[in-house]
């Protein structure tokens, strides 16, 4: 099959998996009754959530072929790396000191950050970043920065707080239809500029070194790759929480698809992780019906054995 082929079934796929995703539920909708006013305001309300079920699944897939690309680490992804709970954290405090639901999206943004920068330095050994030290560093971050989101949560006055616990697990329900739009706006703009460097995430793939003969300042590369990645984790977080696994996934899936080449790699992400992001929400729905599992779960329930071969294979490489 080639790889016009290839793109074309994504395409097909990912309709019907729309399709699915809209018509199902945890309330079942007869076809004859779809235009009905209170089934009308169910299926808008669906309709958002693939929405956001795409922009998430292609801003995090993204992000993580970028970090794989620039770290030249294959286990890299936000939720692995504390990126996701850096932003977590930032969003968390901004609400306990009653920041502006406006600035929730830049405490998250900042949050990212210094978490990144963090695992960078202390997975850092001469100059070097050592795989195994890595992950391990982004694994440690992460689960102390999760902690302190729990108390934070634990002991703070607001109630509305006490029951976010989709920060940790992640939630597609829409509660305001403006912030999808600017998180929307800004994943995006941030996966066009993402484009923008295929050539240059190409030539860094194959090594530092390689980049540099190349032309390419890979040290300002680098620095405004992780900035865009960390606003793309950062505006998600905000309105879905932490999700992982799926930088992890489908950027591996797609190399074996349609080879490393960035400039296919990342269209090709994108059609995959709407899928499968779409395929998880629906699985969230349907599972356990009227009761609704946290897509978090579901990501971490198909990723984690992902992760253990993939680092198995790569431990069987050295």
């Amino acid at each position: 099959m080639n790889k016009k082929a290839k793109i074309f079934a994504l395409f097909l796929i990912l309709a019907l998996a729309v399709i699915a995703a809209v018509l199902l539920g945890s309330v079942k909708i007869p076809l004859l009754e779809l235009t009905s006013d209170v089934n009308r305001s169910i299926l808008l309300l669906r309709v958002f959530r693939v929405l956001l079920a795409l922009v998430a699944g292609a801003g995090l897939a993204v992000s993580g072929i970028v970090l794989q690309a620039i770290l030249r680490n294959s286990l890299a992804e936000p939720y692995l790396l504390g990126t996701s709970s850096g932003a977590g954290l930032g969003a968390v405090i901004g609400i306990t000191i009653g920041l502006a639901r406006a600035y929730l999206p830049l405490a998250a943004f900042l949050g990212a950050t210094l978490s990144i920068i963090l695992v960078y330095n202390l997975a850092r050994q001469n100059n070097k970043i050592l795989e195994q030290s890595l992950i391990l560093s982004g694994v440690i971050v992460s689960v102390a920065l999760s902690a302190i989101i729990v108390f934070l949560v634990s002991i703070s006055p607001d109630e509305s707080l006490h029951g976010l616990t989709w920060w940790l697990w992640g939630s597609l329900q829409v509660y305001d239809f403006k912030l999808l739009l600017v998180v929307s706006i800004v994943v995006i703009l941030g996966i066009a500029a993402i484009y923008i460097f295929s050539q240059d995430l190409n030539a860094i793939s194959l090594g530092e070194e390689e980049a540099t003969h190349l032309g390419i300042d890979v040290e300002a590369v680098k620095k405004i790759l992780i900035m865009i990645t960390a606003l793309i984790t950062a505006s998600l977080v905000c309105i879905c929480g932490i999700i992982g696994f799926v930088g992890l996934m489908i950027p591996h899936m797609m190399r074996l698809l349609v080879g490393s080449n960035h400039r296919a790699l990342i269209p090709v992400t994108i059609l995959a992780a709407g899928i499968f992001m779409v395929a998880c929400d629906l699985l969230s729905r349907i599972i356990y019906p009227p009761l609704e599992i946290p897509i978090g779960v579901i990501t971490a329930i198909l990723g984690a054995p992902v992760f253990i071969l993939l680092l198995k294979r790569n431990q069987k490489i050295k």
